[in-house]
């Protein structure tokens, strides 16, 4: 047996002392130990002598025992040294708070609850979504609620073995450098738990958590109405009217729900939806990768559906409901999935479109549109 070998498994062996130490999650208390109790190693290896790197897009990673793993521990490790650099930065926090939303990914609303909890603790304000919601609505919550940061517990489109942990910052966007850096720094500072990080009971004694689930919901869709520009096109019933017929998939997430009531407050008839994925699922049992960014591949449903019912255009939407595919029928009946480049040119197409068509002293003269594949 190499030296190196035998200062490596001490160092594991502290690990896993540590490890049992810090961790009261009964589950991965007991992965951890059966790890060790069968000399596995250079498993422990791979998920205790190295951390989830916490970069601008948060934390992403499989939930499992382990700093290198999503899980109750370092969700913990994690918000305490958040919360931390919150003060310091922003002491402001305490008045204005934080909003916190999840998915429906298996551990999703543990993980947004124990970080709710942590930041009560350090008398930071929180807004806690009751519910599961789209990724959008914490990025539009921090503003409309005018809060210092929000946080989102989602893997987005990762596979159903993942998880994660989004920030966003004041203007609504997520955190760009220095503040990953600085968030990672602290995070190594505050690693063992506080003695009320476990707590979580202080979600429902505290008049500092507020759920707005609700107020975001209805402000949401009061806003996209106004963004609604078929007044100025063809009319108020150009919509309601159209023979277009639109099929959606939520791909096993949370945006069927608020994807419907989009298409409403847009005047639209009902969508046709696929019916095997309409349902927040988070095994995903459909699809392999619930990225619809994938292609056809992660769109056979959608299409299957859309052919049945004679529908020409195809939507979805990954399970965070912040990426949309787009299909179209053509007329040879074969299905174009369009790039994120083509949806980019249409949308600011449209912009430019109702920008023009909405009373305004600007010109628009001179300006070009170019997009590569």
């Amino acid at each position: 047996m190499s030296l190196r070998y035998q200062i490596e498994n001490v160092d594991v062996e502290k690990k896993v002392a540590e490890w049992l130490a810090w961790d009261q999650n009964a589950v991965t208390r007991s992965e951890i130990e059966s790890l060790f109790n069968e000399n596995k190693f250079n498993e422990l290896k791979k998920r205790l002598l190295s951390r989830m790197e916490f970069g601008t897009a948060g934390l992403r990673s499989s939930m499992g025992a382990g700093y290198s793993m999503m899980n109750d521990l370092t969700i913990i490790q994690t918000t305490q040294g958040f919360s931390v650099y919150m003060l310091e930065l922003s002491p402001t926090v305490r008045k204005r708070g934080v909003i916190i939303g999840f998915d429906a990914r298996h551990n999703s609303n543990r993980f947004a609850k124990l970080t709710a909890s942590i930041l009560l603790h350090q008398k930071i304000p929180v807004y806690l979504f009751s519910a599961i919601v789209p990724t959008p609505f914490v990025a539009y919550g921090v503003r409309r609620m005018n809060c210092e940061w929000g946080i989102m517990i989602t893997a987005s489109h990762n596979p159903k073995e993942d998880n994660g942990y989004k920030v966003y910052y004041s203007n609504g966007a997520q955190i760009i450098s220095p503040h990953d850096k600085c968030i990672a720094l602290k995070i190594e500072e505050n690693l063992e738990p506080w003695s009320t990080s476990w707590c979580t009971s202080v979600i429902e004694n505290s008049p500092d958590c507020k759920d707005p689930y609700h107020e975001i919901y209805a402000s949401y869709m009061e806003d996209l109405r106004k963004l609604s520009f078929q007044q100025y096109m063809s009319g108020p019933t150009l919509n309601a009217t159209t023979q277009l017929r639109f099929t959606y998939t939520p791909m096993h997430g949370v945006g069927y729900k608020f994807f419907t009531d989009a298409m409403k407050t847009f005047g639209f008839q009902s969508c046709i939806p696929v019916l095997e994925q309409i349902e927040p699922d988070p095994d995903f049992s459909t699809v392999k990768y619930p990225n619809p960014e994938e292609g056809k591949s992660a769109l056979d449903l959608a299409i299957k559906t859309a052919n049945e019912s004679n529908s020409t255009i195809i939507l979805a939407n990954d399970p965070d409901a912040d990426r949309l595919a787009l299909a179209e029928k053509q007329p040879d009946k074969e299905w174009y999935v369009f790039t994120g480049n083509e949806m980019g040119c249409l949308l600011i197409w449209w912009m430019i479109q109702t920008f023009k068509a909405t009373p305004n002293e600007q010109v628009v003269d001179g300006m070009f549109l170019m997009a590569m594949k």
